[in-house]
Order: structure tokens, then C-alpha cells, then sequence
């Protein structure tokens, strides 16, 4: 495994499993210089959303690296006020003209709305037949949402991205997503920092002679998740993109899944309809 491996989704097209999100970076040079950063390590996979209001910056520093476009990988999100099938579709070019790209390669439906999500996925179907995004997917969705899908969708989600950290291990809705072939994204990875101190998570990474932050990172790529560190700080960028010069022994893997406390830094879906 390296800084370049990658997942093959349902549908066969190829996803990072190391990715850069932009999560609350703030739009402008932030963004722009983070995401360059990220490019210059070796990553190739960035993460954005409507929501977060740094499409155009990540488009920008796009643009200006010497990537090839077919090289690097580009998610964004449809946010709640977009949903609906109108929306969605005149949204989704909004992204991409800020962007400046002609397709996207993971669209994701950023929350499961209860009176919304049918018509946004069926705009995403066609967005996909019309081959303008590679893949289609969700995002903050439980089992049961998943489950409501079957009824509905045409095509199965290639990707759900939801927080998951060992504090978070959700054990059951990985394995759903495996056994219906979705691949399971894992944002927040790094508990935005809450659990970095943990005594336990210390220990282990003194063990390997990393970062904790580093220990979870790579007890996502070893539960074959894509996951998606973030940071604007090229100290930090450059320490999450370390991770594959070692491997978790098993008894490490296994103390890690121990730690669940259903602990959450962003939403949390369980209750939505």
C-alpha cells in the first residue's frame, strides 16, 4: 500500500483510499495553498462539498498544479438546501463551473433528507448516465437509510462517507456496506483532534514511533476504508500522508476496535427518518 493506492468502487472506477478534506478551510489562499500542499505530498484525492464554500479555491489550486486532470480525483457534496431533483441538477453545474472542471468523480448526497433524498438520488442517477460524474453515492446515511434505497434506487451507491474513528467504530454499517459492495468513507478520522491525548491511542503509536494521529489513519486503511484526514498546516499535511511505511499488528488492530464509546464530532443521523 502507498500514498496512490487505491479502492475499486462498484461500478470499477478506481478512488484513492488516502484523501484530503477541506472541511471548514477557509475559503481564499487557506483552501487554495492547503490543497497544493496535499497535491505536492502525493495525494490525489480532495474532498469538498457545496457546504463548505471553497469549491472555487479548490478548483483554483487545481488549476494551477502540474497534475493532469485524469490523475487526481475530486468529490463534492449536494447540501441540504440544493436537494430535490431541479435543484440538484442546476447545483451540480454551479459546481462544476466554480470548479472549473467537465465532470466530477464522486458526487455524494450530503445528508439523507427525509422528503428530498429520493428525487436528489434519482438526479444523481442521471447525472451519472449523462457520464458527467464517474461515480454517485451518499453520505451520513445509517443502515436503514441504505436500506430504504433498495426500494428506490437503480443504481447502488458506490461510496458512503461517514465519521468513523476508533471512538466511532461502526461496526454494524461496515458491514452492510461490505456485504452490499459500498465503499465505506471515513471523514473525521481524527476526532478534529478531541481524542489525540487518548492514553491508550498514545501508547500504541509509541509503539510504532508515530503520531496518533498517524495510528488512525492507518487503522482506517487497514479496515480497507477510504478516509480523509484534514489539515491547512504543511507540518500536518505532510504527517498524515506518512502512513504507509508501517503496518498495525493485529493485537494493536484489535485493542484500537475497543475503544468504541460512540463518540461524535460532527451529526449525527441515527434519529433521521
Amino acid at each position: 500500500m502507498h500514498i496512490t493506492s487505491t479502492i475499486t468502487l462498484n461500478n470499477g472506477v478506481a478512488i484513492p483510499r488516502l484523501g484530503f478534506g477541506v472541511f471548514k478551510s477557509k475559503p481564499g489562499t487557506e483552501t487554495e495553498n492547503a490543497v497544493a500542499y496535499a497535491l505536492i505530498t502525493g495525494c490525489r484525492h480532495i474532498d469538498t462539498a457545496q457546504i463548505y464554500r471553497n469549491e472555487k479555491d479548490v478548483g483554483e489550486a487545481l488549476r494551477k498544479s502540474e497534475v493532469p486532470r485524469d490523475d487526481f480525483f475530486i468529490t463534492t457534496k449536494i447540501w441540504n438546501n440544493n436537494q430535490g431533483y431541479d435543484k440538484t441538477m442546476r447545483t451540480f453545474d454551479e459546481s462544476l463551473d466554480v470548479m472549473g472542471l467537465s465532470y466530477i468523480d464522486l458526487l455524494l448526497i450530503h445528508w439523507p433528507l427525509e422528503k428530498l433524498r429520493k428525487e436528489t438520488w434519482k438526479a444523481l442517477e442521471k447525472l451519472y448516465n449523462e457520464k458527467r460524474c464517474r461515480a454517485i453515492g451518499v453520505s451520513n446515511y445509517t443502515v436503514n437509510h441504505l436500506k430504504e434505497m433498495e426500494d428506490y434506487a437503480e443504481i447502488t451507491p458506490a461510496v458512503n462517507q461517514v465519521e468513523f474513528h476508533p471512538f466511532l467504530y461502526q461496526k454494524e454499517l461496515l458491514n452492510y456496506c461490505i456485504i452490499k459492495n459500498i465503499t465505506l468513507t471515513a471523514y473525521s478520522p481524527l476526532t478534529r483532534g478531541e481524542k489525540l491525548n487518548d492514553e491508550t491511542l498514545v501508547s500504541i503509536a509509541g509503539r510504532y514511533n508515530k503520531t496518533p494521529a498517524q495510528i488512525l489513519i492507518r487503522w482506517c486503511l487497514q479496515h480497507d476504508l477510504v478516509v480523509l484526514p484534514k489539515s491547512v498546516h504543511r507540518e500536518r499535511i505532510l504527517e498524515n500522508a506518512n502512513v504507509f511505511d508501517f503496518e498495525i499488528a493485529d493485537a494493536d488492530m484489535q485493542i484500537l476496535d475497543s475503544l468504541n464509546e460512540n463518540f461524535r464530532v460532527a451529526w449525527d443521523p441515527t434519529d433521521v427518518p
